[in-house]
């Protein structure tokens, strides 16, 4: 895992439902906690593009359902500033359902992956089509 070079806005606070992007199994899931967030006392803890987190899933196959899994963070709404000048957003929010060391559970990616995740997690960016 390395640094990410944009300025990313941490647009989904703990409680958020997004969509999962892989073939894991997992429909949607719900984030319970982001890691390696250090917050403000009574501050919901929020999570951006590159960002893992601890999530619910809570749509998919019945295997998945229910179960608490990692996710990283590959897509946003909220728009972001990149140190050219550009901003990204996206059409959706979505993760990729990995392991404790950020490796993908599924093998394949459906829709762009955002640049910042793909020069963090390596192992993502090998599964993606489309990097923006």
């Amino acid at each position: 895992m390395r640094g990410v070079k944009a300025n990313v806005v941490r647009a989904l606070p703990s409680g958020a439902r997004i969509k999962v992007a892989d073939n894991s199994g997992a429909k949607e899931i719900e984030i319970i906690q982001v890691i390696g967030y250090k917050g403000v006392r009574r501050r919901y803890p929020s999570a951006g593009v590159g960002d893992m987190v601890v999530a619910s899933v809570k749509k998919g196959t019945p295997e998945m359902r229910k179960q608490k899994v990692y996710a990283v963070i590959i897509r946003q709404r909220k728009e972001y500033r990149r140190p050219n000048g550009m901003r990204i957003k996206f059409a959706d929010n979505a993760a990729v359902i990995v392991n404790e060391k950020g490796e993908p559970k599924g093998s394949d990616i459906k829709g762009p992956v955002a640049k910042e995740a793909a020069e963090r997690w390596s192992k993502i960016a090998s599964l993606a089509t489309i990097i923006v």
